[in-house]
C-alpha cells in the first residue's frame, strides 16, 4: 500500500529529519539511507519497520541537521598523507613552486567526517532516532489506513456483483438438466425415427444422469460463496489480511474455472466470464493490502 511520513527531532543540537514512503509490493522490503555517521542505526531501524508493516516497499531517509557550534571532526590521516605525497611527487618532477593547500585538502571526500559518537552518546542517538520513526510511521499508518477504507469499499463492491452473477448461475443450473434430457430424448427419437425404432427410456435416464453428475455444479457455487463471505470477513478484520486475502480470491478463480469447465451453457458460461472478469480486478487490488 502506498503512503507518506515524516517526523522530526532534536538532540544534542542536532535535527533528525525522517521521511518514510512505501509502494505496493506483494512482498515487504525495505530500503535505508541514511548518513555514514549513524551508519550503525541501519539494523535497529529495518527491525522497526518489519515489526510495524508487513507488506510493500518501504524507502526510508534519514537527514541529520547540526547546528551546535562544538562539532567535533575525524581526519583521515592515512588518505590525507597519501594526497599530499603524490602531489609532492607531482610539484617536484614539474618545477613547480605552487604550495600545497592542506585546508582546500580537507574538502576533499572522505578526508575530513564528524567523528563517530562513542558508545552512550550512539545509545542516546539510537533511542531518539527510533522514536522520531515510530512518529513518521504512525503517520504513515493512517495514510495507509485511508487508502484501505477505500479498497475495502472496492472490494465489496466486486464481491456484491459477483454474488449476483452467481445467484444467476444458481438458477440458470436448476434448469439445464431438464432441458438437456429433453434435448437427448428428441435428437435420439429423430434419429431412431429413420429407422423405425423405439427409444430405450432406461438408456436415455442412465445417459441424462452420466450428464446430471458430470456438470452438476452446486458444490463448485456454494464453495465460490463461502469464499466470498470468509473475504468479506476479512476485510472486517482488524488483522493483518493482504496475503490471506492473496489466497482466498485465487481459490475463487480456481472455483469459477471448475464452473466453467462443468456447466453445459452459454448463459452459465457468460455468467464465468463476468465472474472471472471482477475476480481478476479483486487479485490486482489485494496485492496493494497489507
Amino acid at each position: 500500500m502506498t503512503g507518506y511520513g515524516d517526523a522530526q527531532g532534536r538532540l544534542n543540537g542536532v535535527t533528525y529529519i525522517i521521511e518514510i514512503r512505501t509502494v505496493n509490493n506483494r512482498y515487504f522490503k525495505t530500503n535505508i539511507k541514511v548518513p555514514e555517521t549513524v551508519g550503525f542505526l541501519e539494523e535497529a531501524i529495518d527491525n522497526l519497520l518489519r515489526n510495524s508493516l508487513s507488506r510493500g516497499t518501504v524507502n526510508y531517509v534519514l537527514r541529520l541537521k547540526n547546528e551546535s557550534e562544538n562539532m567535533s571532526f575525524d581526519i583521515n590521516e592515512t588518505a590525507l598523507k597519501s594526497i599530499i605525497e603524490s602531489l609532492s611527487r607531482i610539484v617536484s618532477s614539474s618545477d613547480l613552486k605552487s604550495p600545497i593547500d592542506i585546508g582546500g585538502l580537507l574538502n576533499l571526500p572522505g578526508i575530513l567526517e564528524p567523528a563517530s559518537p562513542t558508545e552512550e552518546a550512539a545509545e542516546l542517538i539510537k533511542s531518539k532516532v527510533l522514536e522520531i520513526s515510530q512518529q513518521a510511521i504512525e503517520k504513515l499508518k493512517q495514510m495507509r489506513a485511508a487508502e484501505g477504507r477505500a479498497l475495502e469499499d472496492d472490494l465489496k463492491k466486486h464481491c456484491a456483483a459477483v454474488k449476483q452473477d452467481l445467484e444467476q448461475i444458481r438458477s440458470r443450473s436448476e434448469a439445464v438438466l431438464p432441458r438437456y434430457s429433453e434435448k437427448l430424448k428428441k435428437r435420439v427419437n429423430e434419429l431412431l425415427s429413420e429407422a423405425k425404432l423405439k427409444l430405450d427410456e432406461e438408456t436415455l435416464a442412465r445417459e441424462v444422469a452420466i450428464f446430471a453428475e458430470r456438470s452438476d455444479i452446486s458444490e463448485e457455487i456454494a464453495r465460490l460463496d463461502s469464499h466470498m463471505q470468509q473475504m468479506l470477513a476479512s476485510c472486517r478484520s482488524n488483522e493483518q489480511a493482504g496475503r490471506r486475502l492473496d489466497f482466498i480470491s485465487q481459490e475463487m478463480l480456481r472455483e469459477a474455472n471448475t464452473i466453467a469447465s462443468k456447466a453445459s451453457d452459454s448463459e452459465i458460461a457468460h455468467y464465468v466470464v463476468e465472474i472471472k472478469c471482477r475476480i481478476d480486478r479483486i487479485k490486482e487490488q489485494v496485492q496493494n493490502i497489507e
